[in-house]
């Protein structure tokens, strides 16, 4: 399996409302972080759907290593600035 391109090592802070659905992009390649914007085609990577059940602020991961995508957990603490 190909690894997915590190756009940023810092989860993006995004603002919801209840009921919102976002595709967040695990290939890396897209142009409007952390959401998808079709780059994937030409990748084996899928964009992974959220729909928000509750208003609030959702801490998605940029560094697409998270085990727990499409959130970040942490896991661009181990990626060298």
């Amino acid at each position: 399996m190909s690894k997915p391109e590190i756009p940023a090592t810092s989860p993006k802070s995004v603002q919801l409302s209840a009921g919102d659905e976002v595709w967040w992009c695990s290939c890396g390649r897209s142009k409007d972080q952390p959401f998808c914007d079709g780059s994937h085609r030409v990748t084996e990577f899928e964009p992974i759907s959220f729909k928000a059940e509750k208003e609030g602020n959702y801490f998605f991961c940029q560094c697409k290593l998270s085990k727990t995508p499409p959130f970040c957990d942490g896991s661009h603490k181990q990626l060298a600035e």
